[in-house]
């Protein structure tokens, strides 16, 4: 038996290698686009940026250091300059796929990073694997801008898994509203009717706002934003505004909200205020062929009969008020029980001669001649 040489021995101290295994090794030496790796065989691994990562550009020195340790895939034993071409990226993506597959089929809550906003969605990496995010499945609200999400950390489950037609999908929206369901029903086990909260405005319409109160949303309906009359809900509130408010119902998984609150009632001291005798100033809310109703507070109106605007005869208070106009007139009649005020500004013009024609004024139904200008 003939004695190997130097080399021979040499040669067969190395380990072999095929195309597709999976080798270990230690990191030489880095380079911006180039990574060097000792596998224990008689060449070095060469791991080139784009084997590396899908990230165009990246400074490779930046993510490895000499002396890591990492695992790789062998593309080819011999590159044609006597080393092993390495992939990094293509084993991690394997991993990668292997991985998202148990999150799928375990229904596991995933984290990574936005790493691409598409018109369509957003995109994902988990080891090198893409997962795309349609834009329906974001949020559990509609959102026109994604670019919000450029670069954001998210969580999500994979709602569908089909690597060989490259199709994971991931899904943000499910885990959205299983949480709100989640604050909702705790909101529910602890609020009670007449709770005063602080609440931020969700959406803005014709009628009301609908405020979330952290777990659910409530609506304040024009009719309670506030005491006085508000013509738009629009002219009052935007979205993001915060807002303290009060429940005034609960009507299983609806809320009513309401920012009339008890103490800041105006009919709380009026019978002091508007006593009969008392001249006090009003504004010129609204008329009426009959007569002009004046504010007198926000939530306070007080009939103004067209008999009592003027010593001369008025034909329509539109002859001679405006809406916005403010005036001076006197406290003829207050019912507090029935909430009605009435007023004479020719009481301050002269004096009074003619007592029943007060009290005619004081009698007029002032809910009956509101419907009437409805």
């Amino acid at each position: 038996m003939s004695e190997m040489s130097f080399e021979q021995m040499l040669e067969e101290s190395f380990k072999t290698i095929r195309n597709g295994e999976v080798v270990e090794g230690t990191v030489i030496d880095v380079k911006p686009d180039e990574i060097v790796l000792n596998i224990g065989y008689k060449s070095d691994g060469i791991i080139t940026r784009n084997e590396y990562t899908n990230e165009a550009n990246v400074d490779l020195t930046t993510l490895v250091s000499v002396g890591d340790t990492m695992e790789a895939k062998v593309l080819k034993v011999n590159d044609g300059e006597g080393q092993v071409l390495l992939t990094y990226k293509r084993l991690a993506a394997e991993k990668g796929s292997k991985r998202l597959e148990e999150a799928f089929e375990n229904k596991e809550v995933l984290t990574a990073k936005v790493t691409q906003v598409l018109d369509g969605g957003l995109c994902v990496m988990v080891d090198e694997t893409r997962v795309f995010i349609p834009a329906s499945l974001v949020s559990d609200t509609y959102e026109k801008d994604l670019s919000k999400y450029k670069d954001q950390e998210i969580e999500f489950v994979i709602s569908e898994f089909n690597p060989k037609r490259r199709r994971i999908i991931g899904d943000r929206k499910q885990l959205l509203v299983a949480k709100k369901l989640e604050q909702q029903k705790e909101l529910f086990a602890r609020i009670k009717i007449g709770d005063v909260m602080e609440g931020t405005v969700k959406n803005v319409t014709d009628f009301g706002a609908f405020i979330d109160l952290g777990g659910a949303d409530g609506l304040l309906h024009i009719s309670e934003m506030s005491w006085g009359r508000v013509e738009s809900p629009k002219k009052v509130f935007h979205v993001g505004d915060n807002v303290r408010v009060f429940i005034k119902d609960i009507n299983e998984n609806k809320i009513a909200l309401s920012m009339k609150f008890p103490a800041e009632n105006p009919w709380n001291d009026a019978a002091e205020k508007y006593a009969v005798g008392n001249i006090v100033k009003g504004k010129v809310a609204r008329m009426t062929d009959f007569g002009a109703f004046v504010e007198l507070a926000p939530g306070v109106d007080a009939l103004l009969h067209v008999s009592q605007i003027a010593r001369e005869h008025v034909e329509k208070p539109s002859d001679v008020l405006k809406v916005g106009q403010e005036i001076e007139a006197k406290i003829v009649d207050f019912n507090e029980e029935e909430k009605k005020i009435s007023l004479s500004v020719k009481a301050l013009l002269a004096p009074e001669t003619d007592d029943a024609e007060d009290a005619d004024v004081a009698d007029v139904d002032i809910e009956a001649v509101a419907s009437e200008e409805e």
